[in-house]
């Protein structure tokens, strides 16, 4: 008998929309045999159309969330408790005919960024109106400090998280979306970080959207670790070269593991930036990862195989003990790399 706990579903990372490649240098080159995100192209596909709207409200047809056409209804920049009560508000009045918005969790927002679009960094076929490049709030606090929470800039698609009584954008959303995971986060916190009941606080803790991860979530087998919520095989070893690589060094160690079949796979991978964000668990940090994860001699920065779309000779990284996502300039050899595959071995999905 086993103490698996099936309560949540399989999910699958959303793809991240880039189908070009780039070399260190930022040039263009033909994707084929580059092992780079724009070739594998690994996720779950964007419909096409992707968004349907109309009376002032976009359906995303990839995730079955509904946002405001108006993206940036306040105008003004506000502090995240502002933001919270102007949600608030607009239940209240019913804007737009609904009384169930909320502030977007981490995933839900990210969930509209476009890693092949910039300025904004949003689908080419997007019908938003009144969008700001700037900072955009979600619902969740940053475990690393609770005084702050994430927000997401709307310019490149970079995730940090910013102090709460600082003041940035937001961008309501309804509904839930049986595609897209939990961010994990169970608590809230008021705008100081102190712990407060959530009940009616309108936070990420209270609502708690998304596909919940299965407890344990993580499966060792020798060498490799299976993450049971998404499917996705990684190496136990988070540090299996050693050192830190460029990102075009990094790129040919990851071949290296395929054609030396370690663990016993064929089809290891340098991950897009949305698998690698697939791992993170919103209620933790150093690392920001479940509590009972396996892995081994973790490090705090990952490349992705997800080149920077606003500028190329960079790549997507994930910055593990905080949980952000940010860039690197590709030819630095000062990140680290966690190789992945799919179930199988099996050839990935296209957009």
């Amino acid at each position: 008998m086993n103490n698996f706990s099936e309560t949540g579903s399989r999910v699958t990372p959303v793809a991240t929309g880039l189908a070009r490649c780039f070399d260190t240098h930022g040039n263009e080159i033909p994707c084929s045999g580059s092992g780079q995100d724009g070739e594998t192209r690994y996720g779950l596909p964007w419909p096409h159309p992707r968004f349907q709207a109309g009376d002032g409200l976009v359906r995303d047809t990839l995730t079955g969330l509904t946002w405001t056409r108006n993206a940036n209804p306040n105008d003004f920049p506000i502090s995240w408790a502002e933001a919270l009560e102007l949600v608030a508000a607009m239940n209240s009045a019913r804007v737009l005919g609904h009384d169930d918005w909320r502030l977007p969790n981490r995933r839900e927002l990210l969930s509209l960024i476009s890693y092949q679009a910039r300025k904004p960094a949003l689908p080419n076929d997007h019908p938003f109106s009144n969008f700001f490049l700037g900072w955009y709030w979600t619902s969740t606090t940053a475990a690393i400090n609770p005084a702050y929470a994430w927000y997401i800039h709307l310019e490149g698609g970079r995730m940090f998280y910013g102090r709460k009584d600082q003041q940035y954008l937001c961008w309501p959303v309804r509904g839930r979306s049986p595609i897209l995971a939990a961010t994990g986060q169970t608590l809230c916190h008021d705008q100081e970080g102190r712990v407060i009941d959530c009940r009616g606080s309108g936070q990420d803790g209270e609502f708690r959207q998304g596909v919940p991860a299965p407890t344990p979530r993580f499966l060792r087998e020798g060498a490799t670790v299976r993450d049971r919520h998404t499917g996705l095989i990684w190496l136990r070893d988070a540090n299996h070269f050693q050192t830190p690589l460029s990102w075009q060094q990094a790129l040919a160690a990851v071949a290296r593991l395929s054609r030396e079949r370690v663990g016993g796979q064929h089809d290891w991978r340098l991950p897009p930036i949305n698998a690698l964000e697939s791992l993170v668990d919103c209620s933790r940090h150093h690392p920001a990862l479940a509590a009972d994860h396996p892995f081994l001699n973790l490090q705090e920065v990952y490349w992705s195989a997800t080149s920077s779309y606003f500028e190329t000779d960079w790549a997507w990284a994930l910055y593990l003990h905080k949980g952000a996502l940010g860039v690197g300039h590709k030819p630095s050899t000062r990140f680290a790399v966690w190789p992945f595959c799919l179930p199988g071995g099996s050839k990935a999905d296209s957009p």
